[in-house]
């Protein structure tokens, strides 16, 4: 079998199996945030933290929620970095610097998982799985409850009530991520990933001598970060690693993970706001681009011109061979288009242009299909720029889901939209200016700036993939980059939940001959091309200097 076909094979599976899923799932997300009743263990826990779930929250309440968890999370997890060395299980490492504890502990609790550190070398038991794992399943059940509370401003009506940010957060551990997690992790330990507690130990290699390594509850956190959209790997190789990693199955079954809530969280905010058809239109838009993303993929990895790429059947430089082009291009397609970030091959060794799709997945806003409720909310933000453009189109108010686009509502999305560019163009401009960051660079030239430029996308877009060649264990990109990955997280929520609040105190507006119609396929494609040409316009000339001059001289 060719590895064209192969490639083609894997993407057909995986497009069935998402839409084997798309309804059950998305239809028991809708139940689980519409039901009024709470299970036992849920109430413990709202006694333990002292959360009334039964009070409605107004939009500064949701945010005051939200803020203030991730505020205890960031400092807990610092802590516990800080005081590594004093604590059991930690396997003789040191307490982590101060440098980098904060900015492990913004991009954990920002859902990035960017790492500057190795992992099996750096951090021991407690660290990873009371510290780190632990805020792959809070930090992704805090974006499924801001999308949850924007999909309530577009369903209710004269009232400015969101929910209730605590009972939001527990329920998505509880019932949606911890039941899948739980299974997930059987799949990967069934496929060879290991889970253990076990410490340091020597092994051997093939052209002679040993190596230490490290075993871990590596299963069950490899399918949080993958389910949550989080990407931190246990060990540096992220999901390269043969013990996260180990088959060409296991690597499909992470990439379905990766985007299985995403895709589905379009069903659960159709069943929410009443019209399935909407739901439709959301997922239809978000298919179109991670489908045209990964064909683009396919063609420029498998297409790499010069002998060695002719020899290697593609460009195979970076890429495990156990899952070859078509495996690592699907893996790093669904990484950069949602906010997960996790690696099965170096992006760095993809073609230019290779490198160029990575880059510019992330600053679509990470949307196609997202993060685990990034992606939905990011998405229905885009859906109201694009409500208000062909509102002006036709000279009339825009109305989206039976509620208007007003003066207020999108200086809030224009907010939304320009928060993580300035972020990323910002950080990058200063970077290049300085000497000292410039050093980090072990490339030149266009690469050298892509490494830059895509450092700061990553961290500001809660990514947290690399792109290799840069050493950011610094303590301007551990600052600099912890900085705008909690900028880039909770500034764009700000704008989200006040925009919930919004249109969740407006009237319906009746539907009338002149209402545009989102749930059809001209506004999909409307949809599509108000995000290309946004993004385009913003991050064309960051792009020309770095992936598309590399890739035009290759």
């Amino acid at each position: 079998m060719s590895p064209v076909l192969a490639g083609l094979l894997q993407l057909l599976a995986l497009v069935v199996a998402l839409g084997l899923s798309y309804r059950p799932l998305g239809d028991h997300m809708a139940r689980v945030y519409s039901s009024d009743r709470h299970l036992r263990v849920e109430k413990w826990i709202y006694k333990v933290i002292g959360a009334d779930p039964s009070v409605e929250m107004r939009w500064p309440a949701y945010l005051r929620g939200v803020l203030a968890f991730s505020a205890v999370s960031v400092l807990f997890l610092y802590l516990l970095q800080r005081l590594q060395g004093a604590l059991p299980g930690s396997l003789g490492f040191v307490s982590i610097d101060p440098d980098q504890a904060f900015n492990t502990a913004a991009s954990f609790v920002a859902n990035t998982n960017w790492q500057s550190y190795y992992g099996e070398q750096a951090m021991g038991h407690v660290v990873q799985t009371g510290g780190l794992a632990v805020q792959n399943f809070v930090s992704a059940a805090v974006g499924i409850a801001v999308a949850v509370a924007l999909v309530r401003g577009f369903a209710r009506s004269r009232t400015g009530e969101l929910g209730n940010f605590w009972a939001d957060l527990v329920r998505g551990v509880v019932r949606i991520l911890l039941p899948i997690a739980v299974i997930g992790a059987l799949v990967l330990v069934a496929c060879g990933a290991i889970q253990n507690f076990s410490g340091i130990h020597e092994v051997g290699q093939f052209g002679g001598g040993s190596q230490q390594w490290n075993g871990g509850a590596v299963a069950s956190q490899e399918v949080i970060k993958e389910l949550g959209t989080n990407g931190g790997g246990y060990f540096n190789a992220n999901s390269a690693h043969p013990f996260e990693n180990p088959n060409g199955l296991s690597n499909l079954f992470e990439i379905y993970l990766i985007l299985v809530i995403p895709f589905a969280l379009t069903r659960t905010f159709g069943r929410m706001v009443g019209s399935l058809k909407q739901g439709y239109a959301i997922l239809g838009t978000m298919a179109t681009i991670w489908l045209l993303f990964t064909g683009l993929m396919l063609w420029t990895e498998f297409a790499g011109k010069g002998p060695a790429f002719e020899l290697a059947g593609g460009a195979m430089e970076g890429k495990e061979t156990r899952f070859g082009i078509a495996g690592s291009a699907l893996f790093s397609v669904a990484t950069t288009l949602t906010s997960t970030g996790a690696v099965n091959s170096f992006h760095s060794s993809n073609t230019g242009f290779g490198g160029g799709i990575d880059l510019l997945g992330m600053q679509l806003g990470e949307i196609a299909p997202g993060g685990v409720g990034s992606g939905l909310y990011g998405m229905l933000v885009m859906a109201v720029i694009a409500v208000f453009i062909a509102g002006l189109m036709v000279g009339r108010t825009p109305e989206y889901l039976g509620k208007k686009i007003g003066t207020r509502e999108i200086k809030f999305a224009a907010c939304y939209i320009l928060v993580t560019p300035a972020l990323v163009l910002g950080f990058t401009a200063v970077a290049m200016a300085l000497d000292t960051p410039s050093h980090s660079m072990t490339n030149s030239g266009a690469h050298g700036f892509s490494e830059i430029l895509y450092a700061y996308t990553s961290g500001a877009n809660n990514n947290g993939s690399a792109f290799a060649g840069l050493n950011a264990d610094t303590q301007w990109f551990n600052s600099t980059i912890g900085i705008a990955m909690l900028l880039g997280r909770f500034l764009p929520m700000v704008f989200v939940l006040a925009l919930a609040g919004s249109l969740a105190e407006q009237t319906p507006v009746p539907e009338t001959a002149g209402t545009l119609r989102t749930e059809k396929p001209l506004f999909t494609g409307l949809l599509v091309g108000t995000i290309l040409i946004i993004t385009g316009l913003t991050y064309f000339p960051a792009l020309a200097l770095g992936p598309l001059a590399e890739g035009l001289a290759a």
